[in-house]
């Protein structure tokens, strides 16, 4: 295996191989380091803030400069850097929220953590029709662009807004908000090659899926700043409203 083989997977690439060849992808990539700062400083803010929200925050801090390396060389060894970054937080969230959200004991977040590994190797070995996406297929790429691994993060936030909405939790708002940005970006994001001549401006080839990412890791980030606290502090019912 040759860590130097790159990846041909996004309309703003192409088949051009150099550094810059995706400017504005590379670029956007500031909107991640953006979110983590603006939640860094809202951070220092919180008087019950936990060492938990710092890891959160730091983990989308890596997510900007593995994505940006990624986007710059589009090396096998890049894959590594920018999508561990984002497995990591993706497992690290949804444990986190079911166990401050939802209140719910380590043996069920442990078990939910289990579950989405099952999910997420579930997904990987599920048959595609050939004519999905067909140019993708032409492309050389799967017929969803390899969005599949992000479809167990989205069940999990779809799930997570349901039992907020159940629960009148005030985190229901903002983590519906993060669902349905999330939801955008990951169509947009398994569409680019299929649009990629409608998404020229100026000449150069863009998406906007990369921005919506980001923002909805903010949205994640604000919600726990926001409404995350230890599940000693008070049981998941405390936080109905009338």
């Amino acid at each position: 295996m040759n860590w130097q083989d790159q990846f041909f997977i996004y309309c703003e690439r192409g088949l051009n191989p150099a550094f810059w060849a995706e400017p504005l992808n590379a670029i956007s990539n500031v909107a991640f380091f953006a979110a983590a700062l603006l939640a860094f400083l809202q951070y220092r803010r919180v008087a019950t803030r936990t060492s938990t929200e710092l890891l959160l925050i730091g983990l989308v801090a890596l997510i900007s400069i593995g994505s940006f390396l990624f986007h710059t060389t589009a090396t096998r060894w890049a894959v590594i850097a920018d999508t561990a970054p984002i497995g990591i937080f993706m497992l690290a969230y949804s444990v986190y929220a079911v166990r401050r959200f939802l209140a719910l004991r380590w043996p069920i977040a442990t078990a939910f953590a289990l579950l989405y590994f099952v999910i997420v190797a579930g997904l990987s070995s599920i048959p595609c029709p050939v004519d999905l996406l067909p140019n993708t297929l032409a492309a050389g790429r799967g017929c969803i662009n390899g969005s599949g691994s992000y479809l167990p993060a989205l069940l999990a936030l779809i799930l997570l807004s349901a039992a907020l909405v159940v629960e009148r939790h005030p985190a229901r708002i903002t983590i519906i908000a993060a669902t349905a940005t999330f939801t955008a970006s990951i169509i947009l994001r398994t569409l680019d090659i299929e649009v990629c001549a409608a998404t020229e401006i100026a000449g150069r080839r863009i998406g906007i899926w990369h921005l919506l990412n980001a923002a909805t890791l903010y949205l994640l980030l604000l919600s726990a700043l926001r409404n995350g606290r230890p599940v000693a502090q008070g049981a998941a019912t405390s936080h109905k409203t009338p």
